[in-house]
């Protein structure tokens, strides 16, 4: 027999503990001589939870690898918006031409593709739009309509194969090329279906699973495309229609199938490993049909997007192989606060945080000036109360080196918190209540806006703060109170806002002017924040009703992070937070706390047993 060293080119090495684990050891066989236990680094598959899309939908057409893809068009409704991923979220691209359901896409980002598709409900039609990064434009179309087609490759090599027309209703068996330019024909189909799952380029695609035109029979036949000839190949082990596809001829996946009888959509994957089709260990966390139609180069690290389970889903699931166990972004319960409060000034990070005043939650709704500290899993009452009670007073900085200043009606004293007991600092030029909250530090901090009360005034002035006094700074461009402020006296960004009307306008300051900039995902103020201009947080608040919503900003664009378990607004949060920890707390949920962390990957060793 041989042995694991001739085998792998490594030894099982005789340890009386675990190792500290990082890539290196992947295949590594080790002995816990303590335990007893035989153990390895193994890479294994699973798909992971991500920031969910805006817009749910189904039947949408998709384009791009894991990393930097578009989910197009839809049902229900004929939707004609985009959405882009980066990895992380996704954020809003430009509107097709034509909103439909039942389009293929190809291609990725900044060169997408979609084709085909019906819409207003019943005409199948020949569109094709590429798609630049910003902005579809109509190009030259498929010479036969059709829908629910099968399709892939890239905006300069696309294949369309299959698909429904109508009415009267027919199933094409034809395969369109799209070359950048036009389409021509290609091989007809070895098997004429439609809604199969399927990838590959122009020269090396193929399909499993769909329905064929009797539209009664659901198949379980591959096929595959060399660029001109369709031919059959192995059965899956399940008939499957309406699925996503992933990866090539030779490492292949189908996922967000419907298999019938069931026609909600199952939570079963398959792998072609280029010899055969098999059930793949790794499932989907739920269970949905319909997933985005289109190219997905890997068969090692997939997405599915959208889809139905009966209704409309805006789910986002990673599939990776790898020896790292993923965990995705969440928001998860820290502890309660001992007094439910809104409006406050807080300061510090989701370890040790400060909430200062602000007003009470339920009747009689009193301004506060109670203090408490967070040490990342209780909240206390600090023996030391602030000089006086407000509400919607702002705060910046650490848990023992926080700011807090204004208040209602119109108030323009400073503190100045040390962990323990305050002391006043100087005050606000202009005294106002809601300007924008934590940018900055104690001894360099910024206000922006805010609200003057009798008569009612919207400032545009910012002022800064250098541990001793405030001066002016830059004038904002939007006037506007509540705004969402991060980053630095010299490097701010500030979103939303209520000006009487809510907002999504975004600014980033240089530390002497204010530049408007991509605006905010959903209009609102109140909301909690952490980070910095590059790379922030933004949760909650209540254009109309307070909000589970969380986003991520890179300095650019805006996207999509998974959302808090409690709708809030007016929160406290974390100014010395990140992007990757976070922390909100009371607001309009009384005195629930939620703690934000971003994706993790860890190195997990597995337990070998003999069979």
């Amino acid at each position: 027999m041989a042995e694991y060293e001739s085998i792998h080119g490594k030894r099982v090495r005789y340890l009386s503990s675990d190792p500290t684990l990082d890539s290196s050891y992947e295949g590594q066989v080790w002995y816990n001589s303590t335990s007893g236990i035989l153990k390895s680094v193994v890479n294994f598959a699973s798909f992971s939870s991500f920031s969910p899309i805006s817009t749910a939908r189904y039947s949408a057409a998709f384009g791009g690898p894991q990393t930097a893809n578009f989910v197009a068009a839809g049902a229900p409704g004929n939707i004609a918006s985009t959405e882009e991923y980066n990895g992380s979220g996704w954020s809003a691209g430009g509107d097709v031409v034509q909103g439909r359901d039942g389009a293929i896409g190809a291609g990725t980002i900044p060169a997408g593709l979609i084709m085909g598709g019906i819409y207003p409900g019943t005409t199948y039609v020949a569109l094709t739009e590429e798609y630049d990064g910003s902005s579809w434009s109509e190009v030259n179309n498929l010479s036969q309509a059709r829908g629910y087609a099968n399709g892939s490759g890239i905006q300069t090599a696309a294949w369309l194969a299959g698909g429904r027309q109508g009415p009267p209703y027919s199933n094409p068996s034809q395969t369109e090329e799209y070359d950048g330019t036009s389409w021509t024909s290609g091989g007809a189909l070895a098997t004429n279906t439609r809604t199969g799952s399927f990838s590959g380029p122009q020269t090396a695609a193929w399909i499993v699973g769909g329905k064929q035109p009797n539209e009664s029979t659901v198949n379980t036949i591959s096929q595959f495309y060399d660029g001109s000839t369709w031919t059959n190949g192995p059965s899956n082990p399940t008939a499957i229609h309406n699925g996503s596809g992933s990866g090539t001829q030779t490492a292949a996946l189908s996922y967000g199938n419907t298999t019938p009888p069931s026609p909600n959509g199952a939570t079963t994957v398959f792998k072609y490993d280029g010899t055969s089709w098999a059930v793949n260990p790794a499932t989907l966390g739920t269970a949905r049909t319909g997933t985005s139609k289109g190219m997905g180069p890997s068969g090692t690290s997939a997405i599915c997007v959208a889809g139905r389970n009966p209704s409309a889903s805006s789910l986002t699931e990673e599939y990776n192989e790898s020896i790292n166990t993923i965990t995705a972004a969440a928001w998860a319960s820290g502890g309660a606060m001992t007094t439910a409060r809104s409006g406050l000034a807080s300061a510090g990070t989701q370890t040790a945080n400060v909430f200062i005043g602000g007003q009470m939650s339920n009747s009689p709704y009193a301004p506060l000036n109670t203090v408490e500290l967070y040490n990342g899993t209780t909240w206390s009452n600090n023996p030391n109360n602030a000089p006086y009670s407000a509400s919607n007073n702002c705060g910046t900085g650490t848990q023992t080196a926080a700011l807090s200043w204004g208040g209602y009606p119109n108030v323009a004293t400073t503190l100045e918190f040390d962990g323990s007991s305050f002391s006043t600092g100087g005050s606000l030029s202009t005294g106002r209540e809601l300007t924008s909250n934590n940018i900055g530090v104690q001894t360099a901090a910024v206000a922006a806006g805010g609200y003057q009360r009798s008569p009612d005034v919207y400032p545009t002035q910012s002022e800064e703060y250098n541990g001793t006094a405030w001066t002016a700074g830059g004038v904002i461009n939007t006037p506007r109170y509540s705004a969402a402020g991060a980053g630095t006296e010299t490097a701010a960004v500030i979103s939303g806002g209520i000006q009487p009307g809510q907002l999504n306008a975004t600014e980033e300051y240089n530390g002497s002017s204010w530049t408007t900039v991509n605006a905010r995902l959903y209009a609102g103020g109140n909301a909690g924040t952490s980070g910095t201009q590059t790379d922030s947080l933004v949760y909650g608040g209540n254009p109309g009703g307070a909000l589970t919503t969380t986003l991520g900003y890179d300095g650019t664009n805006w996207s999509t992070r998974p959302s808090m378990a409690q709708s809030r607004a007016m929160m406290g949060s974390s100014a010395g937070g990140t992007s990757t920890a976070a922390l909100a707390s009371s607001g309009a949920a009384p005195t629930a706390t939620e703690e934000f962390t971003g994706v993790t990957e860890t190195v997990t060793a597995s337990t070998l047993t003999t069979s």
